[in-house]
């Protein structure tokens, strides 16, 4: 039994290894060449952690292929390529479609096609008439993967969602070779309508942006009452309605791609159908202003006039990723007009195309340090976190602006530091 991937970026490159890894005979495809000999090295364009270890057990039952006819020897073909989004977060399925049409094209008509990259509700409906001569079963699989985490939710998924033309009330209706697949993961597998699974992970990700906007607008109070949020996080965890593993974290507003992407998706759509547009609408603007909360407190403490110099930790929108998309520290940076700016990311290179003004790449997390007036950690990777407190000697300045609070253990306050943390307020 063979299984086909096509499009080979974070998407589907993960998932093609768990598939891989669970000893199904794996062709992974994708039109660049150059890409795919790196591939066969183990040379990943996306940095995970575990990634480098799960190639390593799943190397023997994988081949990667730049001629997508290949395929045609295939039972199931995955379209997995991740769907790129604009500057306003708008997604943009040509690529998507274009791989589509490679992939039919070269597959027998009776192969299973699932799509796994996510697009809109309406989406798979139309592909049927796109290819007449098609005769295969035709899926919306719902991937979940994030970024930091992609390899564990690959490889262990939680539930799978499946979008079909009609409805399947047993999981036994599935084509066999397809339910072998679904079945070796042994988690929940969902059946439903294509349009269902489409807004499923549309929907999902609206609850994780409740949960991030009602985190971040209760935090900002607490810095004004003198209340801490971390000591309020156990008391909802503790309420079954919300639960263990709500997401109690305070951040920079909704970055990356995928989550502001829905919301405009999901004002689209509400715009369209005339019905209300008001939460993805607040939740927006509150993402925004959440986002900016390190330039605020720069503002307060006059850091951000000429003559300053500013660390930036972190490049990254999240740890354990290399992504940027819609990052609070890019952000921060670009907003920073007068101030000398300079910082370092262990996974993230300066890119001349971000035009930062006045900034200059570090050599080392602990050589950002050195005299500045103040250090801001954007991006709480673990490296800044086991810092020695050595390093905030170095400074010549004593603001530490540690918005998730890393360094909360240090007790720089006490020390003399300027320190401040989302949703710490001031005690009297």
């Amino acid at each position: 039994m063979k299984i086909g991937f096509a499009g080979l970026t974070h998407l589907g490159i993960h998932y093609s290894l768990a598939s891989a890894e669970r000893r199904f005979e794996t062709l992974a495809f994708h039109p660049d060449q150059s890409l795919v000999e790196r591939l066969e090295q183990g040379l990943f364009p996306v940095s995970e952690p575990g990634l480098d270890e799960l190639w390593q057990k799943s190397k023997q039952s994988i081949r990667y292929i730049s001629q997508a006819q290949e395929l045609n020897s295939c039972e199931v073909v995955f379209v997995a390529i991740d769907v790129i989004t604009d500057d306003e977060n708008r997604a943009d399925l040509g690529p998507l479609n274009q791989l589509l049409d490679t992939v039919v094209e070269a597959i027998s008509p009776e192969t299973t096609l699932v799509t796994m990259s996510q697009v809109q509700p309406g989406f798979m409906r139309g592909l049927s008439s796109r290819w007449p001569k098609f005769k295969g079963a035709i899926f919306y699989q719902v991937e979940t993967l994030a970024f930091g985490t992609a390899v564990e939710r690959a490889t262990k998924p939680e539930r799978y969602i499946i979008g079909a033309a009609e409805r399947f009330r047993s999981i036994d209706k599935l084509p066999v070779h397809y339910r072998t697949w679904l079945e070796s993961f042994r988690c929940p597998i969902l059946l439903m309508r294509y349009e269902s699974a489409e807004l499923a992970k549309i929907a999902i990700n609206q609850y994780l942006i409740a949960s991030v906007t009602v985190t971040n607008t209760l935090a900002a109070i607490c810095e004004t009452q003198a209340a801490n949020w971390q000591e309020i996080v156990p008391a909802l965890k503790l309420d079954r309605r919300i639960g263990p593993h709500a997401y109690l974290q305070p951040g920079l507003g909704i970055a990356g791609g995928n989550l502001e992407r829905d919301l405009v998706a999901v004002r689209q759509m509400a715009v369209k159908g005339g019905s209300d547009e008001s939460f993805p609408m607040a939740a927006l603007k509150n993402s925004q202003f959440s986002a900016d909360w390190a330039l605020r407190e720069l503002a307060k403490r006059g850091l951000n006039e000429s003559g300053k110099t500013i660390a930036v930790l972190g490049l990254a929108y999240k740890i354990d990723t290399h992504s940027v998309k819609n990052s609070p520290a890019l952000r921060l940076l670009k907003t920073l007009e007068a101030p000398q700016k300079k910082g370092w990311d262990p996974q993230v290179k300066l890119n001349p195309e971000w035009e930062l003004k006045n900034y200059t790449y570090s050599s080392s997390a602990i050589e950002t340090f050195v005299d500045v007036d103040a250090v801001v950690v954007m991006t709480p990777w673990k490296e800044f976190a086991s810092l020695g407190e050595k390093e905030f000697i170095s400074m010549r300045g004593k603001c530490v602006i540690d918005p998730m609070g890393i360094w909360e253990d240090f007790n720089l306050s006490l020390k003399g530091f300027d320190y401040a943390r989302i949703g710490l307020g001031k005690e009297n």
